[in-house]
């Protein structure tokens, strides 16, 4: 990626931090930073994966997990500070990214954060996968820093964001770094990776910016037939990062329940 396009996609980042309550547009954003719209908006795909309005719209619901945390009790002013007029609207919007409700999202925190911490100490075990039963294996490797001490969380997503469940997904912890995919319906996927480190406060669980990221670099075509082992290194967040917006501590608790 050029510097240039990096530079002019984190800008326009910074200015929809900075105006999340207003009604952006690519066009803005595209004089902002002094391009054409049409360029702009392949520019900024190019660096982020995604297009200005799908990263918006991720920027919007990850301030809503934070004010919702901070001020549980006052709606209407976190819908009035991430650019919503509507309840009902922000309701259907946050459930749709973030895999439940705002109330269940504030009411499941503390009970989830308990959640995760319990596998700083154990080992964590999910369900094995069979994997006589397909000839179908997508396999995912992940290198993390020795100095990493925490739960991964690795998903094949239907965009280069995580901004909704996983069509597959698992956690590893410990000194667990492999997991295996089968299974996994015909399609299209990007496999992405969090790594959240240990923490005494819960909001760590949830507000994922400081957080470790991975991806594969190329999109993954699966088939019947699909026998891929991938590598993916865990680093530290970059300014363009796309904000993970799903749940992650959710679903670890689904998937261990199931």
């Amino acid at each position: 990626m050029k510097e240039d396009h990096i530079s002019a996609t984190v800008q326009a980042i910074d200015y929809m931090k900075c105006h999340l309550d207003e009604d952006i547009t690519s066009e803005q954003l595209a004089i902002h930073v002094n391009y054409s719209p049409f360029h702009f908006t392949r520019i900024f795909k190019s660096v982020t994966g995604i297009s200005p309005r799908r990263y918006l719209s991720a920027l919007r619901m990850e301030s809503g997990k934070k004010e919702l945390l901070k001020s549980p009790s006052l709606l209407v002013k976190v819908l009035l500070a991430i650019g919503f007029r509507s309840v009902g609207t922000f309701n259907t919007k946050f459930k749709e990214n973030v895999g439940v409700t705002p109330k269940k999202f504030r009411n499941l925190s503390e009970a989830l954060s308990a959640y995760m911490s319990q596998y700083e100490n154990q080992e964590l075990l999910l369900s094995a996968t069979n994997l006589n039963s397909t000839i179908q294996k997508i396999c995912c490797h992940v290198e993390a820093p020795d100095s990493f001490s925490g739960m991964i969380f690795v998903g094949l997503f239907p965009r280069p964001i995580p901004d909704q469940r996983p069509i597959a997904g698992t956690a590893l912890n410990r000194k667990n770094r492999t997991c295996t995919f089968t299974n996994v319906p015909e399609g299209t996927y990007y496999a992405l990776i969090a790594g959240i480190p240990w923490s005494l406060n819960p909001k760590d669980y949830f507000l994922l910016e400081h957080c470790l990221r991975g991806m594969f670099p190329s999109a993954i075509h699966v088939m019947d037939t699909t026998n891929l082992d991938m590598t993916i290194q865990l680093r530290g967040p970059l300014p363009f990062d796309p904000p993970i917006v799903v749940n992650l501590p959710l679903l670890l608790f689904e998937q261990k329940k199931n």
